[in-house]
């Protein structure tokens, strides 16, 4: 299925999904109910719990931590200081995406693997050295550093094993760069009261692989570190949370202007992740293409879209929580700064209250498309009731060539 040609339409899913209804049953769903012509299914994953409202076996599930749901070969990883695990739920159920992949042409739908990079908690606990540290060194255990060389080999072999093998249409790359302080670990302690603002300093990363890396970009990584420990401290000792830069949604990096030192480490961390990216797409198999899931404020965790759509072949932009208009906002905006001939894909999700009819999907799908995007992502198959799989038909028929 070609992708220039088609509108891709895929839902994303867990292997865990197709184990306990079945291929069969999962591809009819999603072919002729939801009227889909695509899969996306998580092939490296992180930990959680999940209410499972159609499976018959279990309606709670908690998968494994940082495991990858597809069967490595060993002798790619000769030499590779972090190596993968293997889902138990894979080695005992069966290797769903490899189903998938000997089934294209009979269900009709393209595979994609749905691959997060970088956040992973148990390779963090066995590799604290790979590990994004703040500005006091402290590490984050769930989020490895893009510039860290055996975090970026492990990544970069994992797409190059998986595409290698398998040849998927489209693999999807989940957290390719630093990801932020709050809500990415559990059962998180915060009395003083965090602002988008020091969330995001105390994200930046300053460990030995990204000081390295800047100096050798002339960016002074120290001078920066400084200058944030200062603001982090100064941030814990306010009786109450009280933004530093009141438009610091707004105005991403500008607002390090005067703060030179910092300004420059921000727009730096671009660098790793962009390279990282491209790195991954050069390794993997010419029969599939890579795609970088991002958000419209990527600049957090160091994405600059329109680089990141240079360096892969598209983006799937990520729409969250936003009406019709807002949806069109941001898809335009991102159409208006990636290269020509890349693909775009918007993410819409299928959760109430965010939508509460077939019209409620219908708007937002109609509204992407609109504005330039090529295809559509919805989420999650196994985590709505089957009733909503007709909204996403709805959808689909609205907008479908």
């Amino acid at each position: 299925m070609s992708e220039q040609d088609t509108m891709l339409l895929s839902m994303w899913t867990y292997p865990w999904d197709v184990q306990d209804l079945g291929l069969d049953t999962v591809a009819a769903e999603l072919r002729d109910r939801a009227g889909l012509n695509g899969i996306s299914l998580a092939t490296s994953y992180h930990a959680g719990r999940f209410l499972q409202p159609r499976s018959p076996r279990r309606k709670a599930y908690f998968p494994e931590d940082g495991t990858i749901y597809f069967h490595p070969t060993a002798s790619r990883w000769d030499g590779i200081k972090i190596r993968p695990k293997l889902a138990d739920v894979i080695a005992e159920g069966g290797d769903v995406l490899g189903d998938l992949v000997r089934q294209r042409d009979r269900t009709g739908l393209a595979v994609q693997c749905w691959t997060v990079c970088l956040h992973n908690t148990r390779l963090g606990m066995l590799y604290p050295h790979a590990c994004t540290r703040n500005a006091f060194g402290d590490p984050n255990y769930y989020s490895l550093c893009p510039s860290n060389p055996d975090a970026r080999a492990y990544v970069a072999t994992m797409v190059a094993d998986l595409t290698a093998t398998y040849k998927p249409d489209i693999v999807e790359l989940e957290t390719i760069g630093f990801m932020g302080f709050a809500h990415e670990y559990h059962h998180e302690k915060d009395g003083v009261g965090l602002t988008d603002e020091d969330d995001f300093l105390l994200s930046l990363c300053f460990c030995d692989s990204c000081l390295a890396r800047s100096a050798a970009a002339g960016v002074d990584g120290a001078a920066a570190q400084r200058t944030v420990q200062r603001w982090i401290v100064e941030m814990c000792e306010r009786p109450l949370p009280a933004p530093r830069w009141p438009d610091f949604a707004t105005r991403g990096a500008d607002v390090f202007a005067p703060a030179p030192e910092v300004e420059a480490y921000v727009r730096w961390r671009f660098e790793p992740v962009t390279s990282l990216a491209a790195e991954i797409r050069d390794r993997a198999d010419p029969a599939s293409r890579t795609h970088v899931l991002d958000i419209d404020d990527g600049w957090l965790s160091g994405c600059n879209l329109g680089d990141l759509a240079g360096a892969t072949d598209g983006v799937t932009l990520c729409v969250y929580a936003r009406g019709p208009d807002a949806v069109a906002t941001s898809i335009a905006r991102a159409r208006a700064v990636m290269p020509p001939g890349r693909t775009l894909r918007a993410g819409l999700r299928v959760f109430y209250p965010e939508v509460a009819s077939a019209a409620d999907v219908a708007d937002r799908t109609q509204a992407a498309i609109g504005a330039g995007a090529t295809g559509i992502n919805f989420y999650n198959y196994g985590l709505i009731p089957a009733a909503r799989l007709d909204w996403v038909r709805a959808a689909c028929d609205s907008v479908r060539p």
